[in-house]
């Protein structure tokens, strides 16, 4: 037995439980405009953690983690954040699959209290997935060492990817849970009109294939120049790539073929093709809040946690929109102040409040956007953009590394 799952579309999603988010309250009805994301949370949810697994080792090679070790690493992110209703929720998926029988599950559950007693696996899984939740750039440090570890612990590439993902989906859950909750009490007080939002942007155009930003900026080893990603493990080849991990590929992102990024996470395709729906709807999706402000949320905890690659790109993508690069400057220079008005002020301060401190979130963080002029969607928009990039930040910087183009 794992977490449950909803049986239906209908059917309130882990989050919406957890947050205390009704039916038909005014929170409830500005939350179904990005409908997108939260079926698509909830997917990557499922998949995660299927509600079908049996109690045995997970299908396949000794490599792959077991039901147990998914529930382990996933307790060990949310505890690590403080978000006891997650913790609870996956400890208590952990101890059913003990009570049930579960291979391995009783040592796992045993490893949460005396880590140390742990098997060399075990060990290895909560050294990486501690590290990696608690502060990805000081991981990132390790993190070639730590990939040893893991694969001399028994898991093979795709299986350390698998937990990679897994890490940065618990860190953007917990944190979707923190600011949905939040902004919850704040939309309760707030207006519940709603505002009909067009299925499609008629000019949209993808960010990879605007124009590239003007002066290069360099502030504190960040800049807005254009870099490659190196993998630190081995990568599909697209000449073996199956239908599935082709059709995900094209889905995913139009330069995802030359990407050594999208060529590892295709190593779990299912994975990486709702991750990539969740964060294009996110990011691009129509109306709310405009999306140089949610480039600038993403940028602001990229700078936050260090992950030179994420920043390059997404001040790119805030200058390609905004037409200018102060607030750039400004964000590479101390992400605290950021902004030239109260709105971009607000959106800065609420990005950098997710990602250092979750479990202090509270409706009195997201005030000041919601005093800056945003409706409750804009704010919403702005917690998820910010909460999408403790998962994005993760993987850049656990799994690889930022490089210089090469000539």
């Amino acid at each position: 037995m794992t977490p449950d799952a909803p049986s239906s579309s209908t059917s309130a999603t882990l989050l919406e439980q957890l947050a205390s988010i009704a039916p038909e309250t005014a929170a409830a009805q500005v939350l179904r405009q990005r409908q997108k994301v939260v079926s698509g949370v909830q997917n990557c949810f499922e998949l995660f953690f299927p509600a079908s697994t049996s109690t045995s080792a997970s299908p396949g090679a000794d490599a792959d983690l077991t039901p147990a070790e998914r529930l382990f690493a996933a307790t060990l992110v949310a505890r690590q954040a403080d978000s006891p209703a997650l913790a609870a929720h996956y400890s208590q998926g952990l101890q059913a699959l003990a009570t049930a029988g579960a291979a391995d599950a009783r040592q796992v559950l045993q490893a949460l209290d005396a880590p140390r007693a742990a098997s060399a696996r075990l060990q290895a899984i909560a050294r990486f997935t501690q590290s990696v939740a608690a502060d990805p750039a000081a991981a990132a440090q390790q993190a070639p060492e730590q990939l040893a570890a893991l694969r001399q612990a028994g898991l093979d590439a795709p299986a350390i990817v698998l937990l990679a993902q897994l890490i940065g989906f618990v860190s953007f859950q917990l944190r979707l849970l923190a600011g949905w909750q939040a902004w919850r009490q704040l939309a309760e007080h707030a207006s519940a009109a709603t505002q009909a939002l067009p299925e499609t942007d008629a000019g949209f155009v993808h960010p990879a294939r605007l124009p590239p930003p003007g002066s290069v900026l360099r502030i504190h080893g960040f800049t807005n120049e254009t870099l490659d990603w190196h993998a630190w493990l081995p990568v599909l080849d697209v000449a073996q790539a199956s239908a599935e991990q082709n059709a995900i590929l094209d889905a995913s992102h139009p330069k995802a073929r030359s990407s050594d990024f999208y060529l590892l996470l295709a190593l779990q395709p299912a994975i990486l093709g709702e991750r990539s729906s969740v964060f294009n709807t996110i990011m691009y999706a129509p109306g709310g809040l405009p999306r140089a402000e949610r480039e600038l949320a993403t940028a602001v905890v990229s700078r936050i946690n260090r992950c030179v690659y994420c920043l390059s790109v997404h001040a790119q993508r805030f200058e390609q929109l905004a037409k200018r690069n102060d607030v750039v400057a400004q964000l590479f220079a101390d992400p605290h102040s950021t902004g030239t008005n109260a709105r971009e002020r607000a959106v800065a301060q609420l990005a950098a409040a997710l990602t250092e401190a979750p479990a202090k979130v509270r409706a009195e963080t997201l005030a000041p956007l919601q005093a800056a002029g945003a409706t409750p969607l804009e704010v919403l928009d702005a917690i998820n953009a910010s909460a999408l990039f403790a998962w994005a930040n993760r993987l850049m910087l656990n799994l690889g590394e930022a490089v210089q183009p090469a000539s």
